[in-house]
């Protein structure tokens, strides 16, 4: 059995192939962002999946692209995690940006991007994926991400920045003691996936002048730091991966348009290409 998953910071989608690489189940974790979490908290998201664990003995390799797999430590911290459950089986840990570049390129030259729970980016020249800096994470980086958008929603409704009657549904929609914000943000784990789901509120009020607003700066900021670096020539086609740029695409177009871009494709889940790409 071959076990093939793409993890970002709130959910990982697993999809399992037999011998000759026909599917046989599709189930959900949790995130499993090394950068992120314990190796206790790994291990326990893991085999808190049945689906995944009663197969344990049967996986012989398994290919997980995830966030916060981008550098040394945390990559090999959750392969450790994976040989010490799945004994028999080779284990390859690779970042979520090269799954992007399978499910998305089609093998062809392209700018491919992620914008999640967490945002990145990519120039891939046909063979090799290249990056114009290191991601660094949430805290200082992930320019338009869900985690990025959930920290100004926070900021601006306590700031009072927020309208009245969005700031109002907002405080129904959720716990904003500050006591409550705090020990999520800095004392329990996952506080990016814990900022990307007030990024789910945006849905609502998508067409607000308020919420357009924030989405446009954000996706300005994006194609500033993360597109227009690169240099290259406006007809390499632009992917994007995520549910922000999902959900929120007319927006997304319309700021490309102003740097005289064009988004080629857009997927919410990575997932089926990337299956195709190990099945070829």
């Amino acid at each position: 059995m071959i076990l093939i998953a793409d993890g970002g910071s709130t959910k990982a989608d697993w999809i399992a192939l037999d011998d000759n690489k026909k599917e046989l189940f599709r189930t959900r974790t949790k995130g499993l962002n090394p950068a992120i979490l314990s190796q206790k908290e790994l291990y326990d998201r893991i085999i808190d999946n049945f689906e995944i664990t009663k197969q344990e003995e049967k996986v012989e390799e398994i290919y997980f692209y995830g966030a916060g797999c981008g550098t040394p430590e945390p990559t090999a911290l959750l392969k450790k995690v994976f040989e010490s459950i799945f004994v028999n089986a080779k284990v390859a840990v690779e970042e979520d940006m090269l799954a992007a570049v399978y499910a998305a390129s089609a093998g062809k030259e392209s700018i491919v991007c992620i914008l999640g729970t967490g945002s990145n980016s990519c120039y891939y020249d046909g063979e090799k994926a290249h990056q114009n800096v290191a991601s660094l994470g949430y805290i200082l980086m992930d320019e338009a991400s869900g985690n990025y958008f959930g920290k100004r929603l926070i900021i601006d409704y306590f700031y009072n920045k927020m309208p009245q009657n969005i700031a109002k549904k907002f405080e129904t929609t959720y716990d904003v003691t500050p006591d409550e914000i705090k020990l999520n943000l800095y004392q329990k784990e996952s506080p990016n996936a814990y900022l990307g789901n007030f990024a789910e509120f945006m849905f609502e009020f998508k067409e607000s002048d308020y919420i357009h607003q924030i989405l446009e700066e954000g996706f300005s900021t994006f194609f500033e730091y993360r597109i227009l670096p690169y240099k290259k020539p406006m007809s390499i086609p632009i992917y994007f991966i995520g549910s922000i740029a999902y959900f929120f695409e007319s927006i997304l177009q319309e700021v490309a348009e102003k740097y005289g871009l064009k988004v080629t494709g857009i997927l919410r889940r990575p997932i089926d290409n990337l299956i195709a790409y190990h099945q070829k």
